[in-house]
């Protein structure tokens, strides 16, 4: 098998549309199901996935007041589902080179199950950026403790 080093991911990061299935479950129960996510690739990070609203079960989230900012996607929304706060993020207003995951969530793997074509997702050290650790994914991945200085 191929892997794919996080090292060779773009910096700024790359967006690229992925036709694999994403789920994400909370006690047993699908939150989102999709084969039309798309991947974050940044360097020394594993790919955030973000999933459209349609294929969520949006009425098993409610928005919070937390937000943050991201120097390239620009200004995120939090959300949170039974007992995991802040557990998911959206960009509602995009920057233009990310218009594409406008209308789409991210899902922290700490908080969820979650699954890349039926394998179980490994969240990245410290909920650095929410990335989904899977087989085909080498690192080492900034996140962890004494990495934040990579």
């Amino acid at each position: 098998m191929q892997r794919e080093s996080v090292w060779d991911y773009p910096r700024p990061p790359r967006l690229e549309p992925s036709s694999k299935t994403v789920r994400v479950m909370l006690g047993g129960e699908v939150i989102a199901e999709s084969s039309r996510a798309y991947r974050v690739l940044e360097t020394s990070h594993p790919p955030t996935w973000y999933i459209p609203k349609a294929d969520i079960k949006m009425e098993l989230l409610r928005p919070t007041r937390k937000s943050s900012f991201c120097e390239w996607k620009g200004q995120a929304s939090y959300w949170s589902a039974a007992s995991a706060e802040n557990a998911a993020w959206s960009y509602e207003s995009p920057n233009a080179s990310f218009k594409a995951i406008q209308g789409h969530l991210a899902f922290y793997p700490s908080r969820f199950e979650c699954y890349v074509d039926d394998e179980r997702v490994v969240a990245q050290p410290g909920d650095f950026y929410g990335g989904w650790i899977t087989q085909d994914i080498a690192g080492p991945y900034k996140g962890g403790a004494g990495t934040s200085g990579w």
